[in-house]
């Protein structure tokens, strides 16, 4: 072999050497899921609600302390399904990322209501029992009734309440527990018997088979 092709051999070696632990470093490019547009949506829309809903804003514990008050506020019954089971809890997770101004009194309340069932229980909210749990709420369901130490209590869960019934009545659960069905067209079955007799009318054979 000439010193040339040597020396080529040598340097193509090299440089693979360097090249290949490079290559291998680099990480495929992330899968991108396509676009999906609701009907009456727009792209910016989309892409606005794609973008929060790829962030965080609740901490596991705050989550499962919305998740735990929410259920408190709907609970399952025999008509429909629990405020969680509805979805609420990731609702309000992207209310709080949808309205920014809302993120303090929502984490505030979550600290204040830890806070204070660990001087009254010895525990954080979540490590409460249930019935330890629905005394508390008691104390703060009812602004009017709240004790002077509990009205920063009594208007997070206000806000609380009004939360988890706005994500749950505009679910789909929710929407059937009221029995909301929309706008639907009318079937017309033409001029009642009744009139039709008052009037001395009558349909042709030809214009009740029309439609059949």
């Amino acid at each position: 072999m000439k010193r040339r092709d040597s020396l080529k051999a040598l340097s193509l070696a090299g440089f693979g050497m360097a090249v290949n632990p490079v290559e291998a470093a680099v990480p495929a490019p992330p899968d991108v899921k396509p676009l999906k547009i609701p009907g009456g949506r727009q792209k910016f829309e989309a892409e606005r609600d794609a973008k929060l809903n790829a962030e965080k804003f609740f901490t596991p514990h705050e989550l499962q302390t919305v998740t735990v008050l929410s259920d408190i506020i709907l609970p399952a019954d025999d008509r429909s399904g629990s405020a969680s089971q509805a979805g609420v809890p990731a609702f309000i997770e992207f209310m709080m990322k949808d309205q920014p101004k809302n993120q303090t009194p929502m984490r505030g309340g979550i600290r204040w209501l830890d806070n204070t069932c660990t001087k009254r229980y010895g525990k954080a909210f979540m490590l409460c029992t249930k019935a330890q749990q629905i005394d508390m709420v008691e104390q703060i369901a009812y602004p009017s009734k709240a004790k002077p130490d509990m009205t920063q209590g009594a208007s997070f869960f206000s806000f609380m309440r009004n939360m988890t019934a706005s994500g749950f009545y505009t679910s789909q659960m929710g929407v059937k527990d009221l029995g909301y069905v929309g706008n639907v067209p009318n079937q017309w079955d033409g001029v009642p018997a009744d009139v039709l007799k008052q009037y001395g009318l009558a349909y042709e054979e030809r214009e009740l088979n029309q439609d059949k």
